[in-house]
Formats: structure tokens, sequence, C-alpha cells
């Protein structure tokens, strides 16, 4: 395939998602303010999935399959229920239907669709999408970023004391990674000009790319979790290394995004590390 016809289906790609998001990201915001939510829990007690996770999912996975039948999918749900995360160089959607299925339950208005297209391994589309506060990133490979249809960049920040940091407590209840979590909140602290958490690793990754935060970092989440963010990162002119330093492995559930390489090296010295069941 030529590079132009490339661009081109990656556009068309992209044109049939960004609709079919928008249009789960008004049942989302619809249900977000509902008392009478379905919940179940998954990997522990405070791991939620909701009838509107998998309804959304669904709604997705069967759009794109209709739209592109031969491309591949790995949804959180979908995962969950027993299907194989299986990363391959064919054309694969990447979905996390509601990341921060918590703060949905609460009615937190900080959940959001994160999906990436990946071709060949690598991101060619990222699209997160807060229906709630009206938050839609996108990126498209080589495009630039955008918030709502404007050109977003990251801060540029390259000195740690500058930084303000998001980081996540996580669902979890293994008590190494909670030791470690409480490590590096302690470690950080006095460094930073400050600590944050959306509750929501996509949202979080978007506020590195839109300059509202100078890094961030997670050990436990899922390529799902990080896929779109990833691209939306790197296309507003930050980095996404390892949380030790070096390229990021999207299926060992460790990330670190930064607004610059010298402030994710400088990061990645400082914490301590906990390595998950790699997906």
């Amino acid at each position: 395939m030529s590079c132009a016809a490339q661009q081109g289906s990656v556009d068309e790609f992209f044109n049939v998602v960004l609709q079919l998001t928008k249009k789960c990201g008004q049942l989302i915001k619809e249900r977000t303010s509902s008392r009478t939510k379905k919940v179940e829990t998954k990997s522990s007690a405070i791991d939620f999935v909701t009838e509107t996770d998998q309804e959304v999912e669904r709604l997705l996975i069967d759009g794109l399959s209709k739209a592109f039948p031969e491309h591949k999918f790995i949804g959180e749900e979908s995962v969950s229920s027993g299907a194989q995360c299986e990363l391959t160089d064919a054309p694969t959607w990447i979905i996390d239907p509601v990341d921060g299925t918590m703060n949905f339950v609460h009615s937190f208005p900080h959940s959001c669709i994160s999906i990436a297209l990946f071709v060949d391994k690598h991101p060619a589309i990222g699209i997160i999408y807060n229906p709630m506060m009206n938050q839609l990133f996108t990126a498209q490979k080589g495009k630039g970023a955008f918030l709502n249809g404007e050109k977003i960049t990251v801060s540029g920040t390259k000195r740690l004391a500058e930084a303000l940091i998001m980081m996540e407590f996580g669902t979890s209840r293994n008590a190494e990674q909670r030791s470690v979590i409480l490590e590096n909140q302690q470690k950080l602290m006095p460094q930073v000009h400050g600590l944050r958490a959306l509750g929501s690793a996509a949202l979080n990754m978007a506020m590195v790319a839109c300059g509202a935060a100078d890094a961030y970092f997670e050990f436990g989440i899922h390529i799902w979790d990080i896929a779109a963010g990833e691209l939306i990162i790197t296309e507003a002119g930050g980095a996404v290394i390892d949380p030790a330093g070096g390229q990021v492995d999207r299926l060992s559930r460790r990330v670190l995004g930064a607004s610059s390489q010298e402030l994710a090296e400088q990061l990645a010295k400082e914490l301590a590390q906990f390595y998950p069941e790699r997906d």
C-alpha cells in the first residue's frame, strides 16, 4: 500500500471511529448522574465494571467490525471475559470503553472513552473523550494532537523541581504494589511542585499532552488504558518511556509519559519500581 493510500485509509478509519466515539460518549454522559448503575467487581473489591462499560465496548466493536471487517480488537471487557490480549501487526483497535469506572460509579465527572488504532504494533490513531467535561483529545500519527479541534502541545518542562506529576493509587489490593506507590508518593512530594490524580490513566496522559501536567507514571495499568494516550502525548511533543527508563513495553503494564525526554529520564531515576505480571 502506498503512503498516500495508507494515509487515506487512516483518515477513513479516524472519521468512522470519531463518530462512533461521540455517539458512545453521549450514552456515558446520560448515565453518569444515574444512581441506579449496575455494578460488578473484577480483579478486586474496588475494580469495577458496569453495564455501560460492556455496552459501550460492544457498540464500538460492532460499529468498527461492520466498517472494517479485517480489523482486530483488544477490549478491556472482552479480555476480562476471557478473550486473548494479543497485539499483532494487523490493524488492531485497543479499547477502554469507560476509563475511570470508579469515577463513573460515583458520578465524579472524570471518566472517558479511550480508543486507539495500532498498525504494525505502533499507534496510528488515538482518541480520549470525556463527554462530561466536553474534552475530546485526538491524534493521528504525524499530524499533531488536538483538544476539541485546537492543536495542543506539552509544557516542555525539563526539571523535576518544576513539575506537576500525575500518579494513581490504582485498583489493586496487592500489598507490595501499595507499598511502592506510597514510597514514590513520599519520595516525590518534597521534590516536585505537586502530585495529582484524576482516577483515569487516559485522562492523566491527556493532561500531560495539553500541558496541564508535566508527567504521569503508573504500574498495573493495561494497554487499553494507555494506547491512545501514548500517541496523543508524543504527537503533542512529549515522551513516553518505561518507568525505569528505556523504550516503553506496551504489554508490561507500566508507563511513564512526560513533557520532555529530560523530565522523563529524571523521574525514572527517582522511582521505586514495581513489575506486575505482563498482559
